[in-house]
């Protein structure tokens, strides 16, 4: 497969466990790159995350953001964010609101080999990015009284529903809609009447709307049922771990932030830091993060055969993590998957010498 020109990912390998999953993604990347003809991924580290308060006063250097700003799109591993009042808000949300990257998306899938709730779950959360709660708007009115502020606008109701009807135009038609507009009556009206004056333009699309308590119970009775789930900001965190978990584990889950210039690829799963350095956490949720990046930058073969890698090494069930039931480490599963991938790549090469010879 030929490509048209080189691509720079910015690389923030992160703190707690970050490094050792980053790592893994990487020697993945590498053996993607050595196997495809004319793929060529650019990658630069940059710091950032909790170490780098220490260091210099943020967890987000100017030469990081830098670095990623003159990439195509961004590779983060897990961060530590400190919880302390006036502490650094999450580098995520740092760079959510920095690129505008208004749309989380996380796919929960069943795997082989794997518990899951249910056999046949295939759904994708689609999470507004940039407001709700997280938003960070919060003030003390008097000592012991805190208030935040949940902002929810029409033009960014409109905007992650528009998102969620685009992709299941391109999967199984359906459509359902979170809130809880029956307390939350201005704020989440607003995003109701975004996402049905958005659906009139999709009449092709089943539209199933669910209060958010009601949801967190159909996600265990019939996630099978699901097909794309939109919703605002702090219900769509909530629920896409939920999800995560009728699927294996935030060890298997990876998430997307994507704007209309720029994508941000992560793990759902944090820094874990009391398994930094011990090279035993499954690497997988990092390495579905590099094949969502692959994708949103039109490589579509390449995201191909690194699902079909994960894939491979899941249902052989010789390199497993402990939270699959295995005692594989962390880099063995890496170079598992690593090996597939090549292994794919000398076979299509194989096969496509036989037919050049057959038609020669």
């Amino acid at each position: 497969m030929e490509m048209s020109r080189a691509f720079k990912i910015a690389v923030l390998p992160g703190d707690g466990i970050g490094p050792e999953v980053t790592e893994a993604a990487l020697i993945v990347l590498d053996a993607l790159q050595d196997s495809m003809k004319g793929l060529e991924l650019r990658l630069e580290k940059a710091e950032a995350g909790y170490d780098c308060i220490r260091k210099y006063g943020t967890n987000l250097p100017p030469e990081t953001l830098d670095v990623i700003k003159g990439s195509d799109a961004c590779l983060k591993g897990p961060m530590t964010t400190p919880e302390e009042p006036g502490s650094p808000i999450s580098v995520a949300v740092t760079l959510r609101k920095y690129f505008d990257l208004y749309a989380n998306i996380r796919p929960c899938k069943s795997l082989p080999r794997v518990p899951c709730l249910k056999p046949n779950i295939d759904l994708i959360i689609v999470r507004e990015n940039t407001e709700g709660l997280y938003s960070g708007k919060e003030f003390e009115v008097s000592p012991g009284v805190g208030v935040a502020l949940r902002i929810i606008t029409k033009r960014a109701s409109e905007r992650i529903a528009r998102v969620a009807f685009e992709l299941a135009m391109k999967r199984k038609r359906k459509v359902s809609f979170v809130h809880k507009a029956n307390i939350l009556k201005l704020t989440d009206g607003i995003f109701k009447e975004g996402v049905l004056k958005v659906a009139k333009e999709y009449p092709g699309v089943e539209l199933e709307e669910l209060h958010v308590d009601a949801m967190a119970m159909q996600l265990i009775k019939r996630p099978e049922s699901f097909d794309v789930i939109v919703t605002t900001n702090m219900f769509g965190d909530i629920l896409s771990d939920e999800a995560a978990q009728t699927v294996g584990g935030l060890g298997l889950t990876a998430g997307a932030n994507i704007g209309d210039r720029f994508g941000m690829f992560e793990p759902v799963h944090g820094s874990a830091p009391k398994y930094a350095g011990q090279n035993k956490v499954n690497p997988m949720a990092m390495i579905f993060a590099a094949k969502m990046m692959l994708e949103y930058l039109g490589l579509k073969e390449a995201a191909e055969r690194v699902e079909k890698a994960v894939l491979g090494v899941l249902e052989e069930g010789k390199y497993l993590t402990y939270d699959l039931g295995g005692s594989s480490k962390t880099m063995e599963v890496a170079r598992a998957i690593a090996e597939k991938i090549k292994a794919q790549g000398e076979r299509m090469k194989m096969e496509s010498n036989l037919r050049n010879r057959f038609f020669a």
